[in-house]
């Protein structure tokens, strides 16, 4: 007998995870496998950036990659100790010590679940693409700018390790993917510096890593309105900087699985990471694009390859603690270079593109890279170049607005034809625009072809009326559109200087 119903072998099974697939739980575990071995050299490099041991990376990568893999809004993206937050942080542990680095990074967790909730995720579609692409250059530069006291007064052996380095991870892709090129690199220079006792500065001489599993705590700092005054800015830079890079990070993901994620949440995920890694002890984080797009590229697509990468690390880390302590610092140099010449844009700076580009566009991105750079600081080159291209824009759509005037044959009224956009910039000339003591008694301004957006417009319009009624002549708006139309009646008559 037939029946139109779905059997229960048909039916989907609500609520399961996808990752219970044989097929895709190898993927997922490859994936994370890879990208833990991956983090290694990055947390240590990062955490040689922010000035403080590189257990305190390695804790941040482990920490974050797990807790995000379950409180965040983008299935498969890698959150991790970072450069960006790296350079955030490290004048906090340079300057006030490791206590205050901690308690900026939960301060800095506690910001970003506050923005998370009041849609700051939604207003990262009004930072302009020359400031994205002047973030990422100024990163790369800062980053690379970053490696340079390693490279001074060393012993003459590093400069060469450097170099074979980057040869290694030029050209070891050309032979696999499997492996990545970094670690073989690592490995391969480590290798050759202990077999030939070849005595270079290593990780070991930065800090002592973790041979036991971290333990929860809360900051060594006395808690005041002092500290408060002292971590703050850095917490605020650290979690727009954060949230920034890993709302890019997840947008990517999406454009990659054309799938969609949830902002919101994984502004919230991102800030609920932080205070778990700062409890920790971990230097905190944010979404990496670079080791998001080896796992989404290795395959994964779920939570589970994200946390896995945090699992993984954490096992290597205390597991391999010794053998990691003699990495040469040469190696994790080479590593940050290609990281920034990965995140340069280079195609940004093109000859060809420059020439392509808008004045405006290529003047925003130099200065949003200018202000990084002189300041060290990621969230006010954003700030700033932000600011730089709202003027810019509004100065291109002022010269938009134009004015035309009409006069009938019998000489008995002219229409002035206003179109374009009307706001504060475009405005302000309007009132010029005008022959008050030429034209006839009757003046009828046609605004079917303009929007009026702000009070400034309003007051400009009042202007051209009480000019024209001071020589007894009579003006009529016509053709606004119903917004304008309720803004103007609004606020006609009731701006000081309108009249």
């Amino acid at each position: 007998m037939s029946s139109s119903a779905p059997s229960a072998a048909a039916r989907p099974r609500v609520g399961r995870p996808s990752w219970l697939s044989p097929k895709i739980f190898r993927t997922e575990v490859m994936a994370g496998l890879v990208v833990g071995l991956a983090l290694i050299p990055e947390a240590i490099s990062f955490s040689v950036i922010a000035g403080v041991d590189p257990k305190v990376g390695l804790f941040a990568a482990c920490t974050m990659a797990m807790t995000i893999a379950f409180v965040g809004g983008r299935p498969a993206m890698i959150s991790a100790s970072t450069g960006a937050v790296a350079l955030v942080v490290a004048p906090v542990a340079r300057q006030h010590g490791l206590g205050y680095l901690i308690a900026t990074v939960i301060l800095a967790g506690v910001f970003q679940i506050v923005l998370g909730l009041l849609g700051v995720a939604r207003l990262m579609r009004f930072v302009p693409r020359s400031v994205m692409v002047g973030f990422v250059n100024a990163l790369g530069i800062l980053l690379f700018t970053a490696q340079l006291p390693n490279l001074h007064d060393v012993p003459w052996a590093v400069y060469p390790l450097v170099v074979a380095g980057l040869a290694l991870m030029v050209f070891f892709p050309r032979i696999t993917k499997a492996v990545p090129a970094p670690l073989v690199a690592i490995v391969i220079l480590t290798v050759i510096t202990v077999a030939a006792g070849i005595a270079v500065p290593t990780v070991g001489d930065k800090g002592k890593l973790p041979s036991s599993l971290p333990l929860p705590g809360l900051p060594d700092v006395p808690f005041t309105a002092h500290t408060l005054t002292v971590v703050a800015p850095y917490a605020l830079a650290m979690a727009l900087v954060g949230l920034m890079e890993s709302m890019m990070t997840a947008k990517l993901v999406d454009e990659l699985t054309d799938t969609r994620s949830d902002k919101t949440r994984e502004c919230v995920g991102q800030g609920i990471a932080n205070i778990v890694t700062g409890f920790f002890g971990g230097m905190g984080g944010c979404g990496m694009i670079g080791q998001t797009m080896i796992n989404v590229k290795s395959g994964a697509r779920t939570r589970l390859s994200t946390f896995l990468a945090g699992f993984f690390l954490l096992v290597f880390c205390i597991v391999l603690g010794p053998v990691v302590s003699t990495i040469p610092m040469a190696a994790l140099v080479a590593v940050m270079v290609l990281v920034s010449v990965g995140t340069f844009d280079w195609h940004s700076v093109r000859p060809a593109t420059l020439k392509r580009m808008p004045l405006g566009e290529t003047a925003v991105m130099v200065i949003t890279v200018i202000v990084v750079v002189a300041t060290g600081n990621l969230s006010i080159g954003v700030v700033v170049g932000s600011v730089t291209a709202m003027v810019v824009f509004a100065r291109r759509v002022a010269h938009l607005a134009d004015v035309t005037a009409v006069t009938d044959p019998d000489g008995g009224q002219v229409v002035y034809a206003v179109t374009g956009e009307l706001f504060f910039a475009s405005s302000n000339d309007l009132v010029t625009r005008f022959d008050y003591g030429g034209d006839p008694d009757k003046v009828v301004i046609d605004l079917s072809g303009a929007h009026v957006w702000d009070a400034s417009s309003v007051a400009a319009l009042d202007a051209v009326e009480t000019k024209y009624a001071q020589r007894g002549k009579t003006v009529e708006i016509i053709g606004l559109n119903t917004p304008s139309a309720a803004l103007h009646r609004t606020l006609s008559g009731e701006l000081a200087g309108g009249h």
